[in-house]
């Protein structure tokens, strides 16, 4: 054997150890592994003539308060056994990437108990009245106990929003036939390809004109316009920025995704948007899976609620999935490579030794998104012999996706309680005043932009999705 062929060889094995590594120690592969585990223990038990009905316990409606307490007390070894299948999905997935098990384990206890009366009240029957979504609900809670209490130290290792919401992603998929996604996700790259490029120019050009760093231009504009902190992290790491530029850039996707939760829903209710129309709308505006995702299901609240509002519930949420996850998420590897190369072309005076390399795309992509369609296509092949009708009748969809939809929102619960436990006012205020800005004009192109093409470019699929 020649030396050079040796050598190959050995590069070789060294490329597929580092393959395997990837695949049991990255967070994106773990929400992939977790809820595709999830949705196949619950299809093999659904082919047996069974349901996980029984350990995907979720509280149900109620109307006073002895009631729910009842209800919660009655199942407490179901909420016991949940936990313990939670927290060993979770433990082993978080003990993979790296996490200290009897910390993050502890944190997530924490976070499971607190999430009990978070989705109780979701399901009190005037919730829907005071818009006390679940996601809304968990994300002031964890606001008001970051900023106006303080928390051990160690139970920040259970806060993985990105982790949570991953997951979630995932079973979503489950509840998303795939025919939907291949019928509404062209229009949704179109829109999502519009938004980002316009986003970006904007973001990019106010903030070098202000005279900030090109590097960090690059990183609000990709926070922006792709997929919030994760496209800032992608795009910094691939232009070399400094190590200040992607907390700046998270700081911002933050502080404006928060504020979007609120936002758009209540612009949406006053010009009495279908729920279908708004799902696109948040997708093309939000800058968070997580925040976007609560915003859906905050307007999707007002469905059956408010005789003005047509569409359901399930259609804020599944457009604003398209629109922003198989849209918006998917080009972080494209814009993480492309700006690699900007870098090492137009920026080289930094010293960064930043090389193009085509397997950025897929080191980038999102491999969420893949467990996502998988998911999707298990369930579509599973019902393509049922109608719609009789899709939303039929034991399928209560007995195998009603309790992958309550695992969901156990999931998406965790991860919205995880952002504002992790959030604190003080640390989004040192920024700075031009960094603000820049992002900031990105934010009212984003949102009027995508409501332009939500409504009137677009808006004929929008509001007739899933109908």
């Amino acid at each position: 054997m020649s030396v050079e062929t040796g050598l190959r060889g050995g590069a070789m094995r060294r490329e597929s150890s580092r393959w395997v590594q990837e695949l049991f120690r990255k967070e994106d592969w773990w929400a992939v592994w977790i809820g595709l585990t999830i949705v196949v223990v619950a299809v093999v038990f659904f082919d047996c003539g069974n349901s996980i009905k029984w350990l995907a316990v979720a509280p149900k409606k109620w109307s006073a308060f002895p009631d729910i307490v009842g209800q919660i007390s009655s199942h407490a070894l179901q909420y016991v056994a949940l936990f313990i299948a939670w927290a060993v999905l979770l433990g082993v997935g978080a003990r993979a990437v790296g996490l200290r098990l009897a910390s993050f384990l502890r944190s997530f206890a924490f976070l499971f108990i607190l999430a009990i009366p978070i989705f109780a009240l979701g399901l009190w029957d005037q919730a829907a009245r005071y818009s006390l979504e679940p996601p809304v609900v968990a994300l002031i809670v964890g606001l008001a106990i970051s900023n106006f209490g303080r928390l051990p130290a160690w139970m920040t290792e259970g806060f993985r929003v990105e982790y949570y919401i991953k997951i979630g992603i995932v079973l979503l998929g489950a509840t998303l036939p795939l025919t939907l996604i291949l019928w509404a996700g062209p229009v949704a790259i179109v829109q999502a390809a519009i938004i980002s490029l316009i986003t970006f120019g904007v973001i990019y050009f106010v903030a070098t004109r202000l005279g900030l760093d090109p590097r960090l231009a690059a990183t609000l504009g990709a926070g922006g316009a792709i997929c919030g902190v994760s496209g800032a992290i992608a795009v910094a790491g691939a232009v070399g920025a400094k190590k200040e530029h992607a907390p700046i850039a998270i700081a911002l996707v933050v502080v404006w995704a928060i504020v979007m939760v609120f936002i758009l829903p209540v612009a949406s209710h006053a010009f009495a948007l279908p729920t279908g129309i708004t799902g696109a709308w948040i997708g093309s505006s939000e800058f968070a899976d997580a925040t976007g995702l609560a915003a859906a299901q905050f307007y999707g609240g007002y469905a059956g609620q408010d005789p003005q509002i047509t569409g359901t519930a399930d259609d804020a949420v599944a457009t604003f999935t398209l629109m922003k996850v198989v849209g918006r998420d998917i080009w972080i590897g494209v814009w993480a490579f492309v700006l690699s190369i900007v870098a090492t072309t137009r920026w080289n005076e930094t010293g960064v030794d930043v090389r193009p390399d085509p397997g950025e795309i897929w080191r980038r992509f999102p491999k969420f998104v893949l467990g996502f369609l998988v998911a999707s296509f298990v369930i579509t092949l599973l019902s393509q012999n049922l109608t719609f009708t009789s899709y939303t009748k039929s034991s399928f969809a209560s007995d195998l996706v009603e309790p992958i939809k309550n695992l969901r929102t156990w999931a998406f619960t965790f991860c919205f309680l995880s952002i504002g436990l992790t959030t604190r006012f003080r640390d989004l205020a040192t920024v700075g005043e031009r960094p603000f800005w820049a992002f900031s004009s990105g934010v009212v192109v984003n949102v009027l932009l995508g409501l332009l093409l939500s409504t009137v470019v677009f808006g004929g699929y929008w509001s007739r999705f899933g109908h």
